[in-house]
C-alpha cells in the first residue's frame, strides 16, 4: 500500500489514535501504588501462565527433574508456605490462586520465577551455587512471589501488546508480514523476553522483604542474598542476574528497608517461639 495514500494516512492516524486511547485508559495500581499500563487483565494473565505452566513442567516431570530431591523440595515448599500465608494477608483475593511450587533439577541454571496466579519454580542451580540459607532463599521466593502480587506478568504482556500492536499499525499499512501475526502471539514472546524494569525489581525487592519478615525469615539475608548473587558465575552472570537487572544501589535500598522490617520479623519469632 502507498504510504502517501489518503488511505494509508487516515489508517495510521486512526491506529494510534486508538493505540494512544487504550495506553491512556487501560491502568492499574500496584500495592505499593504505582501506575501500570494494563492492556491485558490479570485474569488473563493468570489464565495464560496456567497453560504456560503445565506446558513447560510436563515435559520435564517426564524427564524426572521434577521434585527429585525430595528433601529439597520440602524444604523449598516449608518457605514457599510461610510466605504464600503472608501474600494471601497482603491481597486477601489471592487466596483463590492455585499456588504451586516446582524444583527443576537444573545444576547449571541459576534461576527462580513465579508467573502470575502463583505458578512457581525454583532451580536446583540456584541452590548449590549460590548455597542460600533459609533466610536467602525466603528473599528469592518473596521477591518473585512479589512479582505475581504486583501484577507484574500482566504488565509485561501489556507493554508487548502496545508494542506490537504499534507493529501492526505500520505492517497493515505497508503490507508487511507482520499484518498477519497474532497480536498477543507476539505479546506473549515479548513479554517472557523482556527483562522486568527497574520499578518493577525495586517493587518486588520491597514487598519480598515485608513477606519474607512476617513470615519470620530475617530481612539481613536479602543484603547477603545479593552479595553472593553477585560472585556467580564470575564474567558469566546466572540467569536470575540478566532477567532481574540490579542497579548499582540495590543492596544500599535493600539495605535501607532492614530497620523498618525488624519489628515484623521480631513479632513472627515471638510468635513462632510461642507455639513451639
Amino acid at each position: 500500500m502507498n504510504m502517501n495514500h489518503p488511505l494509508s494516512t487516515g489508517f495510521l492516524r486512526i491506529g494510534f489514535v486508538l493505540l494512544l486511547g487504550l495506553m491512556l485508559t487501560a491502568c492499574a495500581t500496584t500495592p505499593t501504588g504505582r501506575k501500570q499500563l494494563m492492556l491485558v487483565s490479570e485474569g488473563q494473565a493468570i489464565e495464560a501462565s496456567k497453560k504456560a505452566y503445565v506446558e513447560m513442567i510436563q515435559p520435564l516431570e517426564k524427564e524426572g527433574k521434577i521434585d527429585s530431591n525430595r528433601a529439597l523440595t520440602e524444604r523449598v515448599n516449608h518457605i514457599t508456605d510461610k510466605l504464600i500465608v503472608q501474600a494471601v494477608n497482603m491481597r486477601p483475593e489471592t487466596r483463590d490462586w492455585d499456588w504451586q511450587v516446582k524444583v527443576i533439577d537444573d545444576p547449571e541454571m541459576v534461576n527462580a520465577w513465579c508467573m502470575a496466579g502463583g505458578k512457581m519454580a525454583v532451580y536446583t542451580g540456584l541452590i548449590e551455587k549460590v548455597k542460600p540459607t533459609d533466610d536467602e532463599l525466603a528473599q528469592v521466593m518473596g521477591h518473585e512471589i512479589s512479582h505475581a502480587l504486583a501484577n507484574h506478568s500482566a504488565e509485561q504482556m501489556s507493554i508487548a501488546m502496545a508494542s506490537s500492536l504499534g507493529l501492526m499499525v505500520f505492517g497493515v499499512a505497508s503490507d508487511s508480514s507482520a499484518a498477519t501475526m497474532s497480536a498477543a502471539a507476539i505479546a506473549a514472546k515479548l513479554a517472557v523476553e523482556l527483562p522486568y524494569s527497574r520499578a518493577g525489581e525495586s517493587e518486588a525487592d520491597r514487598i519480598g522483604i515485608e513477606l519474607a519478615a512476617k513470615a519470620g525469615y530475617d530481612p539481613h539475608a536479602a543484603v547477603t542474598l545479593w552479595q553472593k548473587m553477585e560472585k556467580v558465575g564470575g564474567d558469566t552472570p546466572p540467569v536470575f542476574l540478566s532477567t532481574h537487572p540490579s542497579p548499582e544501589n540495590r543492596q544500599e535500598k535493600l539495605n535501607s528497608y532492614v530497620p523498618q522490617m525488624m519489628p515484623y520479623y521480631e513479632a513472627a519469632k515471638a510468635q513462632q517461639e510461642m507455639r513451639k
